[in-house]
């Protein structure tokens, strides 16, 4: 599998996701507005992946800045204020901008070989992640009963990352333990990433799938046809509440109902501390013409206009676990993000450990 984003020394080098399942096309991006712009455009997405390319827009602007004579601070600042304008949930994506400006005042060059690093973090955290994703699920499933039938929402594979990702890396991990019948993937209306991506990804990988409508996931679960779902996750709050995909809260219902296992699987940079609950995460409103048309055709009336929030909250109660490269929080039990045990203030460690520990 190719990286999904990537640096080639000047330029941000990431496939173009509108394109797919139909073609594979490889974006060079020179500027940072051109990134901006694929990052709203949706042609770069997925929480890890967005994490990646924040920090790597700094590096960006700094590259620029410096071939024009320009002040590659005050670049790589301006910057940070774009890339952060374009997705206002993801929390991965302040987090890479965050994570990069910090290096900004000791010097640029180490800013630059900050946000390269974040590449290699994020495979590593992924890898780890789906291991001890797979572990939970083979704890709490039956599967001495045989293979499972997990479900997903949305796309939160390597294409939602560098590489692995978290959702599909779990279900990935399941897999390479024979531990996967199939995989019911939501299309993920309006913009269908379950079925261009998610199912596009899960073929590469040769593991068997089944695409679904959304309004379908609710009555295959009551009918037992799913045995857990797994989905990635936005931005979660300190107290647990897990945003993503529009689509999910009534997943996490369905999955409370039928008493299955609802896993959230998301790296530590997606946890925001500073966010108390699902009600202070900022939803992100997009385009009406999403959902009013599709490929370009109108569908709806001329007179009817249209909401179109990116992403809904599931709160906390509704979550067996949320999975990171770290640690295993059990929401539905009461455990908190913010309920840092001895120790787990070192869990959020820096990307150059992460890195070395793999190797």
């Amino acid at each position: 599998m190719f990286r999904t984003i990537d640096w080639d020394g000047s330029d941000v080098v990431a496939i173009d996701q509108t394109l797919l399942p139909d073609r594979t096309v490889m974006l060079h991006l020179h500027e940072v507005e051109e990134l901006a712009h694929a990052i709203r455009t949706l042609q770069i997405r997925g929480a890890m992946g967005l994490g990646v390319a924040g920090g790597l827009g700094l590096a960006l602007a700094i590259r620029r800045a410096q071939e024009r004579g320009a002040d590659p601070v005050r670049a790589a600042e301006a910057a940070a204020t774009v890339l952060g304008a374009t997705r206002p949930t993801a929390a991965n994506l302040f987090w890479g901008i965050e994570h990069v400006r910090q290096f900004l005042a000791q010097d640029v060059e180490a800013a630059v070989d900050a946000a390269v690093r974040l590449i290699d973090a994020d495979v590593v955290a992924n890898r780890a992640l789906a291991e001890s994703g797979a572990d939970l699920l083979a704890e709490l499933c039956a599967v001495t009963d045989g293979p499972l039938a997990i479900m997903t929402h949305c796309n939160a594979g390597a294409l939602a990352a560098v590489e692995v990702g978290t959702a599909l890396g779990v279900i990935g991990a399941l897999e390479a333990r024979g531990l996967v019948r199939e995989v019911l993937v939501c299309e993920t209306r309006p913009l269908l990433q379950g079925a261009r991506l998610t199912c596009w990804e899960l073929t590469r990988m040769e593991i068997p799938c089944s695409l679904i409508v959304d309004s379908a996931a609710a009555g295959l679960v009551a009918r037992g046809r799913v045995d857990a779902i797994v989905v990635g996750a936005d931005r979660i709050a300190a107290n647990g509440d897990v945003a993503n995909k529009v689509g999910t809260f009534s997943h996490a219902l369905a999955a409370r109902h039928a008493g299955i296992p609802f896993i959230v699987a998301a790296p530590e940079s997606t946890v925001d501390l500073a966010c108390p609950d699902g009600a202070a995460i900022p939803i992100e409103e997009r385009a009406a013409e999403e959902v009013l048309g599709f490929a370009g055709i109108r569908t709806a009336p001329r007179s009817v206009g249209a909401l179109n929030p990116a992403f809904d909250v599931t709160p906390a109660g509704l979550v067996t676990a949320i999975v990171t490269e770290r640690r295993v929080i059990r929401t539905g039990r009461g455990e908190r993000p913010s309920q840092l045990r001895h120790g787990d203030e070192e869990t959020v460690v820096e990307e150059e450990t992460l890195v070395e520990e793999q190797r």
